[in-house]
């Protein structure tokens, strides 16, 4: 598979996109039959050239203002652009907007393209010229290549191929290692086909036969068949543009906006933290104005939030001009976003470009934003304040604050945005370093850990105080008291942790180490008394009330030595009656014995053991139980 660069046109109404796309490649983005009666270009456009071992795809975007929306769709996915400008009109509005939107989605590379340069004489070009450096000054094309070009007499073409090859080569490669990924920009039917979608695979790759998922509509699809750049193929790479044919879906269950991912490797959002620019060209952004959100191929409305100043600290009811901020965005339908993605925001009404931001969190807790705490977990979260990338201190603000409940792995490709790989990469990292706990499939802070071991040992503590006969608490009520809805995994590694530092004794009930079940005298003459009581009573034991009367000591004190007797497998309770343990020992050795005479009834168990119905229908239940004997009609046969 070649090497494939996505290449976006940026630019102002009839300064030659489409003409220039169209000399280039000779493929006319223009599909619509509105676009070629109108000339100009309303809707996205798709065009293909290779180039010395290179597939340039070009993505040519309106330039009218009301179209620019659909400009937003083309440019998130794009690796180059190519700034146009009429050498006969020089820079204008949509030039400075279509700038400053490929400025803010951070697209890397580019080059400016002087287009009709057959129209004016060389003074005019070097104006031209000069006011686009102007522009650009300071930017990602400050050193960009500036080229005139005629799409009419083909000149500057041939330099302008080779400096797009060039560029291509050097490009920043798309993720492969991360989940498919397709913003989808076009959906229609082929006939004998059915529904297709296209877009650029911003990440991930896309095979054959692979079952995907459209988001937020929740939709799966199954991919029949794959083009790249117009060629079928088995598999698609990220920074491919792709058109899949899709089983199992219809054109009207997709739309632009959707995505096609990978199962489970997202989550729709409406709520995101963000850090936000606001251009120097547009009006201060208020608290609470309502905007549009542009993402990938999506357009969502939404208010923002603004917590603080991205230098300092404090409340602030604006964001001027030329400033950045952090804030929460609250969108009124679902967003499929992660950590890192790139968006534009435009007012309103009227719509234009206000500026745009990375997003920091796709998942934020629901809390206040406009605290020191909050503030400092934005300055935790936003890596790009400063020349390196601290991937890390991102991650462990989402440990830290998942509390007990733990980061589960697959929340750091949904919410942090990482690949399978660099997610392997960072839990190395964090656990060696003791930043992190792996616990199961979930990252803890050892922080947390610590407290809920505490809290632990306090209760176990507390719970022998008050309770001196009690071999522990049972397991499962310490783990629903003290861990609440945290996950069992979190319970189980605490309570091993404190077992394996000897700290407490763990197996059906958890206790301390040091504890010891302490009798009183009383308490001890009781035990001693009502174990007698029980063993001599065999298969007829007393009740409650006669063993309180017969060892003559209070019903308190006769009900916690009974219970303390049971956990001690002294006493063992059948249904609703106790019996000593050694009785119903004996009674299964001697049942045991009559195998191969005749069947065990009723009438005859209590005929041989002096006992009442009260006492031979739960022993005999007992007995089936235990696998001594097993019921056959109204009798029993001995195993």
């Amino acid at each position: 598979m070649l090497r494939s660069i996505v290449i976006g046109t940026a630019g102002h109404i009839d300064h030659g996109k489409s003409a220039l796309v169209r000399a280039l490649t000779g493929t006319d983005p223009d599909r619509l039959k509105e676009e070629q009666a109108r000339g100009i270009t309303i809707d996205l456009g798709f065009a293909r050239l290779e180039s010395d071992g290179v597939n340039l795809a070009f993505v040519d975007v309106p330039g009218h203002e009301r179209f620019v929306k659909n400009m937003l769709a083309g440019a998130g996915g794009i690796d180059l652009v190519m700034l146009i400008v009429a050498a006969d009109e020089s820079v204008m509005p949509q030039t400075r907007e279509h700038f400053q939107i490929c400025r803010l989605l951070r697209v890397p590379r580019g080059v400016i393209v002087l287009t009709k340069c057959d129209l004016v004489d060389r003074d005019t070009l070097e104006i031209a010229r000069l006011e686009v450096r102007e522009l650009v000054a300071g930017s990602f094309l400050a050193d960009a290549p500036a080229i005139a070009v005629s799409a009419k007499t083909g000149e500057g073409l041939d330099e302008l191929r080779a400096a797009l090859t060039a560029l291509a080569k050097t490009a920043r490669q798309r993720d492969l290692d991360g989940p498919a990924r397709l913003p989808i920009d076009r959906v229609f039917s082929v006939k004998g086909f059915g529904t297709v979608v296209t877009g650029t695979l911003v990440s991930g790759v896309m095979d054959q036969d692979s079952l995907l998922r459209a988001l937020p509509r929740d939709v799966e699809a199954k991919v029949r068949g794959l083009q790249v750049h117009g060629r079928r193929e088995a598999r698609a790479e990220a920074g491919n543009r792709v058109a899949a044919n899709l089983g199992g879906v219809e054109v009207s269950d997709l739309a632009r906006g959707d995505t096609l991912i990978s199962p489970d490797a997202f989550e729709p959002t409406r709520r995101i933290d963000a850090v936000l620019d606001v251009i120097p060209d547009a009006g201060a952004l208020r608290h609470g104005a309502r905007v549009r959100f542009h993402q990938g191929t999506a357009e969502l409305l939404g208010r923002v939030a603004i917590a603080a100043s991205r230098d300092c600290e404090g409340r602030t009811g604006e964001i001027a001009p030329g400033e950045s901020a952090y804030v929460r965005i609250r969108l009124e339908s679902p967003a499929i976003v992660t950590r890192g993605d790139r968006f534009i925001v435009r007012a309103y009404s009227p719509p234009i470009t206000i500026g745009g931001g990375t997003v920091l969190d796709p998942l934020p807790p629901r809390a206040a934003i406009r605290t020191p705490a909050a503030f400092a977990r934005f300055r935790a979260l936003d890596s790009h304040r400063t020349q390196e990338v601290d991937t890390d201190a991102a991650v462990l603000s989402f440990i830290a604050e998942r509390g007990s409940f733990g980061l589960s792995r697959q929340a750091l490709t949904t919410r942090a945005g990482l690949s399978r790989n660099a997610a392997a990469d960072v839990v190395d990292r964090l656990v060696t370093a003791g930043r992190a706990t792996k616990v199961g499939d979930l990252l803890v802070a050892p922080a947390a850990l610590e407290r809920l071991s505490a809290r632990l040992l306090s209760d176990l503590r507390a719970h022998h105080e008050t309770q001196p006969l009690s071999d522990g608490i049972p397991r499962e009520e310490a783990r629903e008291r003290i861990f609440g809805r945290a996950p069992a995994v979190v319970f189980e590694h605490v309570v091993a942790a404190l077992a394996a530092q000897q700290k407490i004794a763990a197996s059906d009930r958890l206790a301390l180490t040091t504890h010891r079940v302490s009798l009183s005298p009383e308490e001890a003459r009781a035990q001693e008394a009502i174990e007698q009581l029980y063993r001599r009573a065999g298969l007829a034991p007393p009740d409650e009330a006669a063993i309180v009367a017969a060892a003559q000591v209070p019903a308190p004190v006769a009900d916690r030595v009974a219970k303390l007797l049971l956990r001690q497998k002294r006493l063992v309770k059948v249904d609703t009656l106790l019996f000593h343990a050694d009785a119903l020992a004996q009674l299964k050795a001697d049942v045991r014995e009559m195998k191969g005479r005749t069947g065990v009834d009723v009438p005859a168990f209590k005929e041989r053991y002096g006992i009442t119905r009260k006492y031979a229908i739960p022993l005999l239940e007992y007995l089936d139980r235990e696998r001594v004997t097993r019921r056959v009609g109204n009798s029993r046969v001995v195993l």
